[in-house]
This record gives structure tokens, C-alpha cells and sequence, in this order.
């Protein structure tokens, strides 16, 4: 019970940072006395609870845009330039955003869980892509606001966040490093980030959770995976309220040197030994 709440609390504070929660889940669970992988199944459905978290902290937001949604598909259709119409818009740009991951993801889930669960590979993506959000958020232009969003950024929003299917990219750091490529502000990047990433999350924490009803998780038992999954989403809910603050007035650069020095330092314990 006592690996499953620190794992919760590793889970809520890292899901929404640009660092990768699931390569931490992963490296953490080898420090741990069982000392194996936590597992995909574990670390899914404890995503539910840093998702649920989203929900909570961007309700009005959520029940704007699935309100719009349900009147745009009623046969309703809004003035341009309104909140209902960008609100219903949103609903159709983060449906057409989660397309890849969902096809991606169950297409593939075979094969992701059997090689993307590497320590070395996770060693090489926080490096890599550390140092590509880097760039691209000190290079990034900073013009454009959600209500900005078309199809095609959409789409390429998507794609970006299925690369996330890989243990130490970062949904949010792939999500939020594309959204400053195509010269998103980091607040905005940041925002549709959280909403881009509820369907897919619930989607595959559901289907985890489904599936563990007959195949129980790696380590733990059903009651530990209830109680990760509630601490990760209250350390959750704190951290998106710090974070969303934190981005209207500094970079992500702390996040990027910290994705290269754990990046690392995973590489060093590799060569050494002291890990596999």
C-alpha cells in the first residue's frame, strides 16, 4: 500500500509537468522494495485520477464545450465569433486531435508494451525531447490564443500527443512543444494541452481498468490501485494550479534541465549496473 500512494504521489506530480509521469512511474517502481515495472495497467488507470483532476479544475470550461457540442449536433448553429461557437469548435478540434492516439494506441498496444517500456529508450526521450521543448519554447513565436485553433493544428496537436505512447516523452511536453512550434502562447499550449488530453486518458484508464477486472495490475491489489489512483489525482489537482500560475511568467526551461540531468542519470546507472 505504501508503494502504490508513493507511486500516486509521483503520478500527480509529474503527469502534468512537461517530464513524462509514466517514465517516472517506471523508473521509480525499480527503487521500490518489489523493485519491477509498476506496469501499463497500473499506471493507466492512475492516470484516471490526475485526469478526473482536469475535469474538477476546468469544469466551466468542460460543461461549455460539451454543452455546445450537444446543441451543435441537436441541429443548433452558433454565430460566428461567440462562446458557444468556440466552444463547439473546441469540441470538434479535441475529437479530431485524440483520433491518432486512440488508433495508435490500440493498434499498437502489443508492441508498446512489450518494447516501449525500455529504460534505455526512456533515458534517450527525456534527453531528446527535453532539449527539443527547450528550443522550441525559447524559439517559439508567441502570437497565437486557442480560440486560433483550426483543423490542421488540430490534427498535428494529435499526432504530437500519440507520441506520448513512448514512456518519456510527455504527453503535455509533446503537446506543449507543438503548440509553441506552431506559436501557440505557453499558457494556450499549455490549456489546450489539459483539454487534448481528457479523452484519451479516460479512454485508455477505462479500458485498463476494464481489463484488470479479469488480469489484476503487475504488483497491486485493486483497493492500492483505487488508493494511487485518488492520491494522484488530489497532488494532481495542486499541481495544475501551480503550474498554470507558473507559465504566465516563466519558461519551461527548469523542466528541460531536469529532463536531461534524470535522463542521465538513468543512462549512468544503466552503464554501471545498478539497474537493468
Amino acid at each position: 500500500m505504501l508503494e502504490a500512494i508513493f507511486l500516486g504521489i509521483v503520478q500527480g506530480l509529474t503527469e502534468f509537468l512537461p517530464i513524462s509521469s509514466s517514465a517516472h512511474v517506471r523508473i521509480f517502481g525499480e527503487f521500490l522494495p518489489s523493485g519491477s515495472d509498476p506496469g501499463a495497467t497500473f499506471t493507466a488507470i492512475m492516470q484516471i485520477g490526475t485526469e478526473i483532476a482536469v475535469l474538477i479544475y476546468f469544469r466551466n470550461e468542460i460543461r461549455g464545450i460539451i454543452k455546445a457540442a450537444f446543441k451543435f449536433l441537436a441541429g443548433t448553429r452558433f454565430e460566428r465569433g461567440t462562446d458557444e461557437y468556440q466552444s463547439a469548435r473546441l469540441a470538434g478540434l479535441i475529437t479530431i486531435g485524440s483520433v491518432p492516439i486512440f488508433l495508435l494506441g490500440y493498434l499498437g498496444q502489443s508492441y508498446i508494451r512489450e518494447n516501449f517500456r525500455s529504460l534505455w529508450l526512456i533515458s534517450f526521450t527525456l534527453i531528446f525531447f527535453g532539449v527539443l521543448l527547450g528550443l522550441i519554447d525559447h524559439f517559439g513565436k508567441k502570437v497565437k490564443e486557442i480560440k486560433d485553433l483550426d483543423a490542421k493544428d488540430g490534427v498535428i496537436y494529435g499526432l504530437a500527443q500519440s507520441l506520448a505512447l513512448i514512456p518519456g516523452v510527455s504527453r503535455s511536453g509533446a503537446t506543449i512543444a507543438m503548440g509553441r512550434f506552431l506559436g501557440y502562447k505557453r499558457e494556450a499550449a499549455l490549456k489546450y494541452s489539459f483539454l487534448l488530453a481528457i479523452p484519451a486518458v479516460l479512454g485508455s484508464g477505462t479500458y485498463e481498468l476494464l481489463n484488470s477486472l479479469t488480469e489484476p495490475t503487475n504488483n497491486f491489489s485493486a483497493l492500492e490501485t483505487a488508493a494511487a489512483t485518488l492520491v494522484a489525482f488530489t497532488v494532481g489537482y495542486l499541481v495544475i494550479a501551480w503550474l498554470m500560475k507558473f507559465v504566465q511568467t516563466k519558461s519551461f526551461m527548469p523542466f528541460v534541465v531536469y529532463r536531461v540531468l534524470l535522463g542521465t542519470f538513468v543512462a549512468v546507472l544503466l552503464l554501471t549496473g545498478t539497474i537493468s
